[in-house]
């Protein structure tokens, strides 16, 4: 699996077999959503999909409408788009914490038991083909024929879907663990920075020449004063 696989999947997003949202009931989170948030269908996505879903199912929780539930990345890549819808642990709420290692590992945390589980993929399903690395590098090169580019998109569709679908135990490795509750979020008072005169949280100011400034005007990166 590639770290960043943003090319569209254009064929048969909308084919992947998940529930519609019932009205009358709770609302089922489905991989069309993650679609919608992410902008297209890809591995990259599949993966953190299943991920999210394999690991609530064993830490027995539903989406969470709070922060009890946290996850931990340890890439950047297309998966985490799904895993904030799926298991709405978001960068804003301050239960998604990123360590971009480079690899699809995804720890999921439960406040409320202390329970945790760490997500893995089994290597010989996330691997690509060598034809699978050669068209990626014409495609992003931009030396692609029509004929390759087509090629690429319906092995990127065909891997998707077999992600989606195959049995966990065939693609995931869930490994329960032991850990440390992550920090929660903070909140700070805010105050006012003395060199821009924007807000800005007070743990996160600092002083120069006696003065309270933001940490982008105490290192000269300010976007608005370059």
């Amino acid at each position: 699996m590639h770290d960043h696989d943003h090319h569209h999947d254009s064929k048969g997003d909308h084919d992947h077999g998940h529930h519609h949202h019932n009205h009358g009931a709770p609302q089922t989170v489905t991989f069309e959503d993650c679609i919608r948030f992410h902008g297209h269908s890809c591995p990259g996505l599949a993966s953190g999909y299943r991920a999210a879903t394999a690991a609530m199912e064993a830490l027995g929780v539903s989406r969470p409408e709070d922060e009890d539930l946290v996850a931990i990345c340890e890439t950047d890549a297309c998966g985490v788009d799904a895993i904030q819808v799926i298991a709405g642990t978001t960068a804003g709420k301050g239960n998604l914490i990123i360590h971009d290692y480079g690899k699809h590992a995804f720890t999921f945390y439960n406040r409320k038991d202390g329970k945790a589980v760490r997500i893995t993929f089994c290597r010989n399903d996330t691997s690509e083909s060598p034809e699978m690395m050669e068209l990626r590098k014409k495609v992003f090169g931009g030396t692609a024929t029509e004929e390759e580019s087509e090629r690429f998109h319906a092995l990127m569709h065909k891997a998707t879907v077999d992600l989606l679908h195959a049995p966990a135990e065939k693609v995931l490795k869930i490994e329960k663990i032991t850990m440390d509750a992550p920090k929660k979020a903070r909140i700070f008072a805010s105050i006012t920075c003395e060199c821009c005169g924007e807000p800005v949280a007070d743990a996160k100011t600092r002083v120069v020449d006696g003065k309270r400034v933001c940490i982008p005007c105490a290192e000269g990166t300010h976007p608005a004063k370059k």
